[in-house]
């Protein structure tokens, strides 16, 4: 039995129905309990974090603003779970996969927000003077030193997870489409990788951020926009797409073509296992950088958080997931609706890289590479953030430079190593990570309700009077 194999039965176990019923539970939980908060303040959350409302925090504690928090958040999370990612899930589990990341990141927005609310509010101090937060804080300050144990749980793996999901499978899918579009050796990439992401990460979390919060609206605007560009250019298989999404969500895929077929649990599973990929719902990957964000209320950081989760899941996964229907990419003989047969043996980021050269030509596959190498490279760098924080709680600042080495050179070993391995260890490390989080977020509930009443019906009110009142003045 080989390690691959090995990797695919324990994932099997992490990811069945109880992990299952776990994660769209706390989800669906904390949507009931908040009264779809994600739904009803969506907007006033882009607003916070995107609009004026971000200056007013200047003065308050923390590190960096609600922006670059949010910034940082979505360099680890916009990433190559939405580019290779999703072409993953639909390839393994149908066009229905897509249908049930959209419920993980709805779901997942409650869920997000709840994690980034606890993490400014048992949020500590460390030796250097910034900010500390994630599950392991509120695990352990918000129920007691009697469930230190699930703290520690969730800090080993997470600093293991930042080696997978943050790190190696970055710099894999990044190798294999520098390869496949530019005819460069993977060493040679690791060797770039590596020399870049040592200089990002021994300047801080300030240089993190202010990377993070430079590139990363660039990135987004760049490949949303090819996206876009495919999407007005087959207006008319727009409609088909989504009629597949549902269809399959609920019903198997027949064997055809190139297509093996799929029954639904496999649906569920590639898109509830990607979905977690891309946004990072239910990791508590949220908490580990939220606690860093200057907020005078540990709801404003919580709303802002959740943005990240909508703006991944909802608009880049779905951008991608219709952009390979359309084309015909996730099926070798072309599909459903293009009937264009492609290449059988891409895979990841190389398969939605020639799913928009298709229709754009050289410069869409230019688009989706240029994506993938800067997505990949600012999610390397933003999970050393979480990596980092899971680490220092367990051995303190002392222990940091030697993560650091050992981050790095995972840059170089993940360019190299086997694409399906790496996958499989990433989910692994993903359920690990979520278990003992999902358990303290639902243990602290009621915390999170309590805080969200006090800011909505004071805080929150109070701000609007003053508003009313300057406006009037």
């Amino acid at each position: 039995m080989d390690i691959l194999e090995i990797l695919g039965r324990i994932n099997n176990v992490l990811w069945g129905p109880p992990s299952l019923i776990l994660l769209f539970g706390t989800g669906l939980f904390l949507t009931i309990a908040l009264k779809g908060l994600q739904f009803r303040r969506l907007i006033y959350a882009f607003k916070i974090g995107f609009g004026k409302e971000d200056s007013k925090d200047a003065a308050a504690e923390g590190d960096v603003s609600h922006f670059k928090a949010l910034m940082t958040a979505l360099a680890a999370t916009i990433g190559n779970g939405n580019i290779a990612g999703v072409a993953t899930a639909i390839t393994l589990g149908g066009p229905g996969a897509i249908f049930w990341m959209w419920i993980v990141g709805l779901l997942g927005m409650a869920t997000k927000y709840g994690e980034a609310l606890l993490a400014v509010k048992y949020r500590v101090k460390n030796e250097n003077g910034e900010y500390s937060s994630g599950p392991m804080y509120y695990i352990e300050r918000g129920l007691g030193r009697k469930f230190k144990g699930l703290a520690i749980a969730f800090a080993l793996f997470g600093a293991f997870a930042a080696l997978g999901i943050g790190n190696s499978v970055q710099s894999n899918t990044i190798a294999d489409v520098t390869s496949n579009s530019f005819g460069m050796p993977n060493w040679v990439t690791g060797v770039i990788l590596i020399l870049l992401v040592s200089f990002i990460i021994f300047g801080g979390i300030q240089r993190i951020s202010a990377v993070a919060s430079f590139f990363v609206p660039i990135m987004a605007f760049l490949y949303i926009g090819g996206a876009l560009l495919i999407l007005i250019l087959n207006y008319d298989m727009i409609f088909p797409a989504f009629e597949l999404i549902f269809y399959y969500a609920f019903n198997p895929v027949a064997a055809a073509g190139g297509f093996l077929g799929v029954v639904v649990s496999e649906a569920i599973r590639n898109g509830v296992a990607r979905g977690i990929f891309s946004n990072e719902a239910g990791l508590g990957t949220a908490a580990l950088i939220a606690g860093n964000a200057r907020a005078d209320h540990p709801v404003k950081q919580a709303l802002v958080a959740m943005t990240g989760t909508f703006i991944v899941t909802i608009v880049v996964c779905t951008m991608t997931g219709l952009t390979l229907l359309i084309t015909g990419f996730w099926d070798p003989s072309g599909g459903m609706l293009s009937g264009v047969a492609h290449d059988a043996t891409l895979e990841g980021g190389a398969l939605t890289s020639a799913a928009f050269g298709s229709v754009l030509g050289v410069v869409g596959e230019y688009i989706v590479s240029f994506s993938v190498i800067f997505f990949g490279f600012s999610t390397i760098v933003g999970w050393y953030v979480y990596g980092e924080k899971c680490f220092e709680y367990l051995v303190g600042s002392r222990g940091i430079a030697g993560y650091r080495l050992v981050y790095i050179g995972a840059c170089g070993v993940g360019t190299i190593a086997n694409l399906a391995t790496v996958w499989a260890f990433a989910d692994m490390a993903n359920a690990l990570m979520m278990i003992p989080n999902l358990v303290a977020l639902l243990l602290l509930w009621k915390v999170i309700v309590a805080e969200t009443n006090d800011y909505f019906n004071n805080f929150y009110e109070n701000a609007k009077v003053a508003s009313v009142e300057r406006k009037i003045g």
